[in-house]
């Protein structure tokens, strides 16, 4: 080995990145192993190589000992002396052992050895280099697809990102450019393995950094992020400066900042709301674009109860639940929406309960009440019973008048006798005395239209009998003569 060698590792190092260090030392482990390969020793050897002429040297290591037992790792006190006059026992003792025709045999023996090393070398860096990164925002290209996964290639290395981490819908071919979050770095027998995400909330926050200054300066801070990727994504934002607004700061001069980071989430929704340290301010927050009438906080389950117009109910909770879901996501307690109808007349009933239990439920009159509809209940019905047996002389007298009304020609033929009985009837009918009020009214309906049939049978009875007789006498007299 000459300068041609050490050139060479230069050229590696500019190439791979490597630092020259750590290739020196993985060229003089290969031929350590190399040497005790080819010439079979197991001595304890060193290999030295000169970083400026490229000379390369074996030296032995003996340590010294009062008497020597292993002639390959031990050297005596008196021959150690000999060599250096100030060895002391427990010293290691070094001398050249380089054979003639080493160079040759180092050259190809240590040759994979090498390569193997540089390859070791470069994983570890990758892997220093992307562990770094890890929760940061990469861009690169697709460089195949097998399987659902996608491989992207981010320069030195690649990245994975598999269907599991990508939003419903999204579809990429090759060559695309694509923007992921990473995610997690993984040593593996192949190398690093970098694996990569598109549904993190992470990824969506650093979207926000690098769409919004005021947040990548930390003048806005990102307090919280709840996602459902695909679908929809709250954020909570926060400032200290009164001068700036921190939603209006994330959504843009017409909403120009969050448009570039729904169209990279394939038109995903985003609510941006305000952080506040008062959770009942918090929740009513976090849960737009409903509006919220009361926030009632339980301070020890750490859940809420609020309260909702009847008409925002399905608004509050969202397609399937989700608004309400990602809210309590995003502020960390557990919400429970309830109607404004529905949460007072709870509200009425366990006061009621309260007021049963200490005894102050009958003399409000709420029981006094519940017999008051026990008794108009059993009077209906008695009603009801009534008016049975009322209908039957009033569907009787219906029947009659309809009878009168079809017979008014016949009026001539009846006799006297029946006019009689119709009087009869209709004194007997005066006579009866009604049993209550609601016959005697009924009764009295009746009267009416049979008394003007029975005058005017009477009337038309006589004048029958008027000029019947003449008739007769003239009729006779004819057929005599």
């Amino acid at each position: 080995m000459n300068k041609e060698f050490i050139a060479a590792i230069d050229d590696l190092v500019k190439e791979k990145g490597i630092s020259k260090e750590v290739l020196i030392e993985a060229i003089e482990s290969a031929l350590v192993s190399a040497y005790k390969k080819n010439y079979g020793t197991s001595q304890n050897v060193r290999v030295s190589i000169d970083k400026e002429e490229g000379d390369v040297d074996v030296l032995m290591r003996r340590d010294v000992v009062e008497e020597a037992e292993d002639p390959f790792t031990e050297i005596s006190l008196a021959e150690a002396l000999e060599i250096d006059p100030r060895y002391q026992v427990g010293d290691v003792v070094e001398y050249q052992v380089t054979p003639k025709d080493f160079g040759r045999i180092a050259a190809q023996t240590a040759k994979q050895v090498v390569v193997q090393r540089i390859r070791e070398a470069e994983r570890g860096m990758i892997f220093d280099n992307y562990i770094d990164r890890q929760g940061d925002l990469i861009t690169g290209v697709v460089q195949r697809i097998s399987n659902e996964t996608i491989f992207v290639n981010m320069g030195n290395t690649e990245g994975i990102l598999v269907a599991g981490e990508r939003a419903y819908g999204e579809r990429y071919r090759v060559n695309d450019r694509i923007k992921a979050y990473i995610m997690d770095v993984r040593k593996s027998a192949k190398g690093p393995q970098v694996f990569l995400s598109r549904t993190h909330p992470g990824f969506v926050e650093r979207l926000f950094e690098l769409e919004v200054p005021e947040i990548e300066d930390g003048t806005v801070e990102i307090r919280s992020i709840a996602r459902e990727a695909g679908s929809r994504t709250k954020i909570a934002v926060y400032t200290d400066d009164e001068n700036v607004d921190p939603v209006g700061a994330c959504v843009g001069t017409g909403g120009s900042r969050v448009k570039n980071i729904v169209d990279e989430l394939f038109g995903e929704k985003i609510d941006i709301t305000t952080w506040d340290e008062d959770p009942a301010v918090l929740i009513k927050n976090v849960l737009s674009p409903a509006k919220v009438e009361e926030v009632i906080i339980d301070e020890e389950s750490r859940s809420a109860t609020v309260v909702v117009p009847d008409y925002q109910l399905s608004l509050a909770i969202g397609k399937e639940g989700q608004n309400v879901r990602l809210a309590a996501r995003l502020c960390g307690w557990k919400i429970d929406i309830k109607s404004h109808t529905k949460y007072f007349d709870e509200e009425d009933a366990v006061e009621i309960e309260r007021l049963d239990e200490a005894g102050e439920y009958e003399e409000d009159g709420i029981a006094y009440a519940g017999e008051a509809f026990d008794e108009d209940a059993f009077e209906e019905d008695d009603f009801a019973e009534e008016g049975d047996f009322a209908e039957e002389p009033f569907e009787e007298a219906q029947e009659g008048m309809m009878e009168e009304d079809s017979s008014e020609d016949d009026f001539e033929e009846e006799s006297f006798e029946d006019a009689e009985t119709s009087e009869d009837v209709l004194a007997e009918g005066e006579a009866a005395e009604p049993e209550n009020a609601l016959e005697e009214t009924l009764e009295e309906t009746m009267e009416e239209p049979v008394q003007e049939a029975a005058e005017a049978s009477l009337a038309d009875e006589a004048f029958a009998e008027e000029h019947s007789a003449p008739d007769a006498e003239d009729r006779g007299d004819g057929i005599e003569e």
